[in-house]
């Protein structure tokens, strides 16, 4: 079996930096919240907040584009 962009379905899960950007996590992951509740996603790769400034935590919205979030990596 193969997802639409044509990778292998696994069970291996992968978190990417990506510069001055989200993290993308790919992969059966469970999300939690503060309060130790899974987090739905709909999507086997997800793009994850790190510039803080997100409206709709914990996803990436693009906010890091234009508050000039810059990581270290």
């Amino acid at each position: 079996m193969s997802t639409p962009d044509s990778r292998p379905v696994t069970n291996e899960v992968t978190v990417r930096a990506c510069p001055d950007g989200p993290l993308l996590l790919r992969g059966p992951a469970t999300i939690v919240d503060e309060a130790g509740d899974a987090v739905p996603r709909s999507r086997a790769t997800v793009a994850l907040c790190r510039c803080g400034g997100t409206a709709i935590a914990p996803w990436c919205d693009g906010t890091h584009k234009v508050n000039g979030y810059r990581s270290d990596d």
